[in-house]
């Protein structure tokens, strides 16, 4: 596979645009939500751990 044809794969593909690749059950402010709450549930681990200093 060259480069060429591997490009002109993804031009095509990338084209087609599709339906928008979403499920109508995936709410995006929910999906948002949950991935900030595990980001700050994380954070207040790492910062549980880190006080030693």
């Amino acid at each position: 596979m060259s480069l060429t044809s591997t490009a002109h794969q993804l031009v095509t593909l990338a084209s087609e645009g599709g339906e928008g690749g979403n499920h109508e059950s995936l709410n995006p402010y929910l999906v948002g939500a949950g991935a900030f709450l595990a980001l700050m549930f994380l954070l207040w681990v790492t910062t549980r751990f880190n006080r030693d200093r």
